[in-house]
């Protein structure tokens, strides 16, 4: 009953959201996924790059530090970049959300902020301040080859969103004072990363009675719709994905479906939540030849959750690493095979996610 009223108060939301969000001329002004931005604790940044650098295709593209940060920007072909990065000073704007039960040893460390694609960054920050949105920043940020805000961190995610135009070299991501670094971590020399390739999507951890407002929340701010939502009862859980185009990076939100409670098992979503908070479980990346780079990364060293699920005659096929200990996030390797139509299968989903208890 819960969960068919909670389907049934998202369905009565969407359509006047899509329609105040043409109103306002908000429509199509956001773009397609630009670049994540991970935060890790100063002694992880070099550790967390070289875990990414040997378990995915992203590539190191540039190192550099200013006053507020030490940043890697890792990179791959067709895909949003990976910013990986170290404050050096001042407060940090996620502090509130990162503290959990399971957090305190890293308590600055968490994917904290998407960035989308604009080429109208002013007219889009009037609207939304309009609607009453504060911003990070009292203003736009200009930079040398671009401009850039970004929103408070969420309420029901613990996420950041950011907006870019770019005004120059695209991908150039210093800012006016930073010094450039050597790029001193080598990218190994594994046949197996070439399969590997950007991003598909990301998965953030919600919980229950705040699934519809996380989703709606993230429409208001981009161009996304809600797609569909794969329930598995057993297991107390809802995967909600909201998709730009069939072609573009997904934004999935994992919740339970009844809210945690202490005299019953909550299941391994709500669970994570109690002991991880609100935040990004994992990325998920395209992968081809999967069985064969399943193999390698197991041969190379590399945990996983589970085995790999799906088959190519289900046309899917993917796994979930043990989360990294420098960013606490969980690698999703997934291959679509020729045919497959769909995004997600239930069975993948219901096992996926009865894996994600082991942590």
């Amino acid at each position: 009953v819960f969960m068919a009223r909670q389907e049934q108060v998202l369905a009565a939301r969407i359509p006047p959201l899509l329609r105040l969000r043409k109103d306002l001329g908000l429509e199509g002004l956001v773009q397609g996924l630009d670049a994540v931005i991970i935060n890790t604790e100063p002694g992880r940044l070099n550790p967390a790059v070289s875990e990414l650098l040997r378990s995915t295709g992203f590539t190191a593209g540039a190192c550099f530090e200013d006053e507020s940060y030490t940043t890697w920007v890792l990179k791959t072909r067709d895909s949003a970049s990976l910013l990986v990065r170290a404050r050096k000073k001042g407060d940090n704007p996620f502090n509130t959300v990162n503290v959990a039960g399971k957090t305190k040893k890293l308590p600055n460390t968490r994917l904290e902020t998407f960035v989308f694609r604009t080429t109208r960054l002013e007219e889009y920050v009037e609207i939304q301040e309009g609607r009453g949105v504060r911003f990070m920043t009292p203003g736009i940020l200009e930079y040398p080859s671009y401009r850039f805000i970004q929103t408070l961190p969420s309420r029901y995610t613990g996420n950041s969103l950011g907006f870019i135009e770019w005004t120059g070299e695209k991908g150039e991501y210093a800012p006016h004072n930073a010094v450039p670094l050597p790029l001193s971590l080598e990218k190994p020399a594994l046949p197996h990363l070439a399969n590997i390739h950007g991003l598909d999507h990301t998965a953030t951890r919600v919980r229950a009675l705040e699934r519809n407002d996380a989703i709606l929340e993230f429409m208001e701010f981009t161009s996304y719709s809600f797609d569909f939502a794969v329930f598995v009862k057993s297991l107390n859980s809802i995967t909600s994905v909201a998709r730009l185009s069939k072609d573009d990076f997904a934004m999935v939100f994992t919740s339970g479906i009844e809210p945690f409670r202490e005299d019953t098992d909550p299941g391994p979503t709500e669970m994570f939540i109690q002991n991880y908070g609100t935040r990004v479980h994992h990325m998920a990346f395209k992968t081809d030849h999967i069985g064969d780079t399943y193999n390698a990364l197991l041969k190379d060293g590399m945990e996983f959750l589970v085995q790999l699920v799906g088959s190519e005659e289900e046309g899917l096929r993917q796994t979930f690493s043990v989360p990294s200990p420098h960013t606490m996030i969980v690698n999703e390797y997934i291959q679509r095979y020729e045919g497959f139509e769909g995004f997600f299968t239930k069975s993948n989903v219901e096992l996926l996610t009865r894996a994600t208890a082991r942590q």
